[in-house]
């Protein structure tokens, strides 16, 4: 009798499961079928706008089993650790916290430890300065309470006058919405942007999969434009042009430009003529700019400082009455690498107050961000000043670890170059290298033959036998025919070599193996 009510609850009076594939919302199953349709509307290959989240897709999946099988039997498998080269997780990879940031935090979540003596002992005398300034600005002092719906009033101008010192240019604290790392943030504006399949989002391929994930999932078009990676995944805008006028025929209205600067995956950093151009092109063609700026702390090239859409286009003469333009930036990224406290903002400017009331009440939905990544994103946009107890080891730690990042970079790219059918691009910024595989025809096939994008065949056959984990380029999209894949550069310095030993052995070997 139990069993056969059970059976009766989990049932339909039709006999089917009350939830199934069939019956949720269909733009979350497989989104990239929402991506297919695209593809074929616009002519672009189906393998270029795959909207999977591949950063934590099937490769990572397969990782994460070989590790549990690790741990049962250490000496089951060639390699005795997974090497997460999949993300941009730097803590989960070694890079500690910086002192100041969690000083200041653990203060602010701990009040109580700022009226005990032995405090000043423990903490720079900044940081406590810093506690009791940012306490000041919440209201009751309570980090564990709600704030308000666009974050936390004095928070918010802090990182206002962060982003005028940087820039040389007025920014508001009412322009700035706190959110849980800047993904919050983009899938806000996709939300606000797209009402239908006809409203379209120009995004770039190779792209973060973030926004293929987030357009489709909000119902709208990915219009891509292709980096051009003989130029070092160069920005065109002629590109911009053909592909904005491409899906003008087609029926779609494209509602805005994403830029990805410095560039995920590609690592690429705009240079400011070229910034001009991508900002007069917004203008002309009234599209909303959605800059995503998260990593402009990570910048390894002395010729390509970074500099914010919003700094170029107040230096073209633009305004807020302009050119609407939306900037993020995130905790999880830079020096600071911390990605589980999830804080970010974007700052808005150029909509109208109709607008950003509405975008207002998109963030109140979630009630607002949590108060420790406010606080973090405050501290990132202000860190310790010349003349503060902390500056110097601030300082030190922040050059420490970009220096070392940029070390990375050089010896990852200068290893994938001197393979037989790998080149690589230079990594300016960001975290990442995007290196091209140029398969022999037989690794093409025997990935066919399984069902499988190559470079996805590849990944696979690296992972089983060196335990690196890499993210096949079709997660990303590409030009079609082309394989690549990307490599954080993350892994920590110490272990570069080894990770360089591992993938030139087994690559030599998959060479010889598929050889024409």
């Amino acid at each position: 009798m139990a069993a056969a009510m059970v059976r009766t609850m989990s049932t339909t009076a039709a006999g089917t499961p009350p939830v199934s594939v069939a019956t949720i919302n269909p733009k979350l199953v497989w989104v990239a079928l929402i991506c297919d349709r695209i593809a074929g509307r616009l002519k672009v290959s189906i393998s270029v706008l795959k909207c999977e989240y591949a950063v934590r897709g099937e490769i990572v999946t397969h990782a994460q089993n070989l590790q549990q099988e690790l741990q049962k039997n250490p000496e089951s498998l060639p390699f005795d650790e997974i090497l997460y080269c999949n993300i941009g997780n730097p803590q989960s990879l070694g890079q500690q916290p910086v002192t100041y940031f969690r000083e200041v935090l653990s203060l602010c979540d701990h009040p109580a430890l700022l009226d005990k003596s032995e405090t000043h002992a423990l903490y720079s005398s900044d940081a406590i300065e810093r506690a009791w300034q940012i306490l000041e600005k919440i209201p009751g002092r309570a980090t564990g309470a709600y704030s308000h719906s666009q974050g936390i009033k004095g928070l918010r101008d802090e990182i206002a006058a962060g982003i005028a010192a940087r820039d040389g240019f007025h920014a508001s604290g009412d322009n700035i919405f706190l959110t849980d790392g800047a993904s919050p943030a983009v899938h806000m504006m996709m939300q606000l942007l797209i009402s239908s399949e006809s409203d379209g989002i120009l995004c770039p391929i190779p792209q973060y999969p973030l926004y293929s994930a987030s357009i489709a999932l909000h119902g709208g078009s990915l219009v891509p434009y292709f980096l051009n990676e003989e130029t070092g995944w160069g920005l065109d805008v002629d590109e911009l042009k053909k592909q904005l006028e491409e899906a003008r025929s087609k029926g779609i209205t494209v509602r805005a430009l994403v830029v990805i600067n410095p560039g995920n995956p590609t690592g690429q950093v705009l240079v400011e003529e070229n910034q001009k151009k991508i900002v007069e092109f917004c203008k002309n063609e009234g599209l909303v700019l959605l800059a995503d700026e998260v990593y402009q702390e990570n910048i390894y090239v002395e010729d390509k400082p970074f500099h914010s859409f919003k700094k170029i286009a107040r230096s073209l003469g633009y305004t807020d009455d302009d050119l609407p333009l939306v900037s993020f930036q995130s905790v999880s990224k830079g020096y600071y690498g911390e990605c589980g406290k999830r804080g970010g903002y974007m700052e808005i400017t150029g909509f109208s107050p109709e607008v950003r009331e509405q975008i207002y009440k998109v963030a109140s939905v979630n009630l607002c961000s949590n108060v420790s990544g406010q606080i973090l994103a405050s501290l990132v946009m202000n860190p310790p000043k010349a003349g503060d107890e902390s500056f110097e080891s601030f300082m030190s730690e922040k050059d420490g670890i970009l220096s070392s990042l940029a070390r990375r970079a050089k010896a990852l790219e200068e290893a994938f170059n001197s393979l037989e059918g790998i080149t690589c691009n230079k990594a300016e910024g960001a975290m990442y290298l995007f290196p091209r595989l140029h398969l022999p025809q037989k690794a093409i096939g025997a990935a066919q033959a399984v069902g499988t994008a190559p470079d996805a065949y590849y990944a696979k056959r690296l992972l089983e036998a060196t335990g690196i984990v890499v993210v096949p380029g079709s997660g990303f999209g590409q030009v079609p025919g082309t394989w690549h894949f990307r490599c954080t550069i993350l892994p920590q310095e110490d272990k570069i070599p080894a990770i360089v030993s591992r993938l030139k052995e087994f690559h030599e070997k998959f060479m010889d193996e598929f050889r024409d």
